[in-house]
C-alpha cells in the first residue's frame, strides 16, 4: 500500500465536519422556546397589572394580578384540597376512557358487526351535550363522585374511541396480507401490525382527551351544582360567584388553568417518549 492510499483512506473515515452555526441555531431556538413563551405572559400580566392600576378597576370587576395571587396564598389550604379532588376526578375519568376507549376500538377493529352494532351509540353519546345527561345522570347515582366521573368520562371517551379506531385501520395492506399469507393469529394481528400502527393516533387523541376530561369534570360539578368541603375548583367558582369574591373566583380559575397545562405538558412528554425515536412527528430532524 502507498503511503498516498493511506491517506485517502484516513481522510474517507474521518468524521464529517461539525456546523457550528447549526448548533448555534439549534441552541439559540430551544432558548427561545422557553424564553418567548414567558416574556409573553409575563407581559400580558404585567400589562393587566398597569391598566388595573391606572383606570383605577374596583376589585369586584377585574382584580389585579398582585391581588390575585394574594388571594391565592391566604385561600391557598382549601382552594389546594378542592383542586386534589378535580384532580382525583379529572385522571379518573380519563384512566376510564383510555381502557374503555382502546379495548371498545381494539373490539370495532377485529369485528365489523361489532362496530356496526355498538358504534351508533359512541356516537349519540358524544353528540348529546354533556349538561343535558348530567341531571339524569345525578338523578339515577347516588354517589356525587361516581356521577361526576360518568359526565366526565363521556366527554373524553370518544375521542380515543374515534383515533384509536381510526389509527388501527390505517395499517398498510401490503402488510395486513402479509399477516394473513402468514397465518396469522388476531391476537398477533392486533398486537404486532395494527398496535404500533394505531399508537400515534392513539396519542394525538391522548391530548385532546386530557383536556376534555378536565374540562368534562368542571362542567359536570357546574351542572351539580355540588358544595361543600368535599368538592372541587367549579363548586369554589360557584359559591365565589354567589359571594361576590371575584378575587377568589379568579384564583380558582388560575389553577383550573394551571391543570389544563399541566396536563398538556404530561401528554406531550408522554408523546415524545413513546413517539421520539421512530415516528415522523416526534423526530428532531438536524437542519
Amino acid at each position: 500500500m502507498t503511503p498516498t492510499s493511506t491517506i485517502d483512506d484516513s481522510a474517507q473515515e474521518a468524521p464529517p465536519p461539525v456546523n457550528m452555526a447549526a448548533l448555534a441555531r439549534a441552541r439559540r431556538q430551544r432558548i427561545l422556546a422557553w424564553v418567548l413563551p414567558v416574556a409573553t405572559i409575563a407581559l400580558a400580566v404585567g400589562l393587566w397589572e398597569f391598566l388595573v392600576w391606572y383606570h383605577e378597576v374596583p376589585h369586584y370587576l377585574i382584580p389585579a394580578p398582585s391581588l390575585i395571587w394574594s388571594t391565592l396564598l391566604a385561600e391557598g389550604p382549601s382552594l389546594m384540597q378542592s383542586a386534589w379532588f378535580t384532580v382525583r376526578l379529572t385522571f379518573f375519568s380519563l384512566a376510564l376512557a383510555i381502557i374503555g376507549g382502546v379495548v371498545l376500538g381494539a373490539l370495532f377493529a377485529l369485528s365489523r358487526p361489532v362496530e356496526m352494532s355498538l358504534f351508533p351509540f359512541a356516537v349519540i353519546l358524544q353528540v348529546t351535550p354533556i349538561v343535558a345527561i348530567a341531571p339524569l345522570i345525578l338523578i339515577y347515582v347516588h354517589n356525587t363522585f361516581t356521577a361526576l366521573l360518568i359526565c366526565a368520562w363521556l366527554v373524553a371517551f370518544f375521542p380515543i374511541l374515534s383515533n384509536t379506531v381510526v389509527g388501527l385501520r390505517s395499517t398498510d395492506h401490503n402488510l395486513r396480507d402479509l399477516f394473513s399469507l402468514y397465518r396469522a393469529t388476531p391476537w398477533q394481528r392486533l398486537r404486532h401490525l395494527l398496535s404500533p400502527s394505531a399508537l400515534p393516533y392513539f396519542m394525538a387523541a391522548l391530548k385532546i382527551a386530557g383536556g376534555l376530561s378536565l374540562i368534562g369534570a368542571v362542567v359536570a360539578e357546574f351542572v351539580a351544582g355540588a358544595t361543600g368541603t368535599n368538592t372541587g375548583l367549579a363548586s369554589r367558582i360557584i359559591e365565589s360567584s354567589f359571594r361576590n369574591e371575584i378575587p377568589k373566583m379568579f384564583a380558582a380559575l388560575v389553577l383550573v388553568s394551571l391543570m389544563g397545562v399541566a396536563i398538556f405538558l404530561m401528554t406531550s412528554l408522554a408523546s415524545k417518549l413513546v413517539l421520539g425515536r421512530w415516528h415522523e412527528s416526534e423526530i428532531k430532524r438536524e437542519t
